[in-house]
């Protein structure tokens, strides 16, 4: 591992986006609740009215590390998925990592609204939440109490079904972003597509519209674990493909697949990786390192912001954006102020492909060669397909 100590600090300046302003991953569920007949969306939900026109059921696919550019580079691999048209690219909200496009998904909010703001973070009482391992408390609900779309759509009267594993069923996560309709539970394939084809056809006979939302994480599992070109991640995409394909084939003149996905991936070579167990500098004032190895949020001890913000910009030089917490407002969208301290008083982006690791802060994650959570277009651009009949 390296690190680049003694730098000098970047000039001040925001840091580098993915690219021209698109859509974002929240916009994506109120514009298919309007489709489907929910009211209350805002005006500008109605992006997918002409698209989705005559549709009255919707299944939206979501594939956990399947970003535009990975599947732009592996199209070979699934060709069916790479030849649905095309709708996107959406933007994953920032962090580009899967409990905040989970609950930006599942809430349509921007991070800084329904306060799952990072991996980890610090709550406004000190309570550390990892929300991808979230289990009874802090109360789910109490954390993030705005309603879900799913929970609007099963109140307006559609049919509301996920297609995801068991395990997630009663998770702090789904409770918190992704709440609202049935979950049967679907480990395979063929247990998805199961779920969507017996959500359509309860809909159908009850003269009602219908949303399945299904999940698929395999893909990402292996490019954290071997890399996104590796056999496991490419082997794992052919899977994508036999899912979507299922799935494509419910598409009909009232049925649409959407195809999606929470984030990206890059891989961070072993020598862009920066260890913050050997800059000692890096723990002065500081209380707790949280985040992930893309995305720091850093806590401060009371008065010691600044100082702490000019010593991460001081030692991390140019291969690192740092930023004070009013400076991320931006990225997360408009911050409830309820929220603000569940923000680190510093945070720290690594830019390209570097990566900020730590032993003491997470270990297996920061051992892994795919990494996510950074403004690159590999980790923020997310496709959006379309099967129609």
């Amino acid at each position: 591992m390296s690190h680049p100590g003694g730098r000098p600090a970047p000039p001040p300046g925001p840091p580098a986006a993915a690219g021209p302003a698109l859509r974002g991953l929240a916009d994506l569920l109120p514009a298919v609740a309007r489709v489907l007949g929910v009211p209350g969306q805002a005006e500008g939900a109605g992006w997918l009215v002409g698209p989705l026109a005559g549709v009255r059921h919707v299944v939206v696919l979501l594939v956990d590390g399947l970003g535009a550019r990975q599947l732009a580079e592996h199209a070979a691999l699934a060709p069916g998925l790479a030849g649905l048209p095309e709708l996107g690219p959406l933007a994953a909200p920032f962090p580009s990592s899967t409990a905040i496009s989970l609950a930006s998904l599942g809430t349509g909010l921007p991070p800084g609204m329904h306060g799952i703001v990072g991996s980890s973070f610090r709550l406004e009482d000190g309570t550390v939440l990892a929300p991808l391992s979230w289990a009874e408390e802090p109360n789910p609900i109490a954390t993030q109490p705005e309603p879900t779309l799913l929970e609007r759509a099963a109140a307006a009267g559609v049919h509301v079904v996920t297609a995801a594993p068991a395990a997630h069923r009663h998770s702090g996560l789904t409770r918190a972003a992704l709440r609202g309709g049935q979950y049967p539970g679907a480990e395979s394939v063929e247990d998805r597509v199961r779920v969507a084809v017996a959500a359509i056809a309860a809909a159908r006979a009850t003269g009602t519209a219908s949303l399945v939302y299904a999940y698929w994480p395999d893909l990402d599992k292996a490019g954290h674990l071997h890399g996104v070109d590796s056999p496991a991640y490419r082997g794992e995409l052919a899977r994508v493909e036999v899912l979507v394909a299922g799935l494509a084939a419910l598409a009909g003149p009232d049925v649409a697949l959407l195809v999606t996905a929470d984030h990206g991936l890059l891989d961070v070579p072993d020598d862009r990786r920066i260890d913050l167990e050997a800059l000692p500098a890096l723990r002065d004032g500081v209380v707790t390192i949280l985040g992930e190895p893309r995305v720091r949020h850093v806590y401060a001890e009371p008065g010691r912001a600044g100082a702490v913000l000019d010593t991460w910009r001081r030692v991390l030089g140019a291969h690192v954006d740092v930023l004070a917490r009013d400076e991320v407002d931006g990225l997360l969208g408009p911050v409830d102020p309820w929220h603000a301290e569940r923000i680190g008083d510093v945070v720290a982006i690594a830019r390209e492909d570097w990566a900020l690791v730590s032993d003491r802060v997470d270990r297996l994650v920061s051992s892994l060669r795919g990494q996510h959570g950074g403004l690159t277009p590999a980790e923020v651009e997310v496709p959006l397909r379309l099967a129609r009949g």
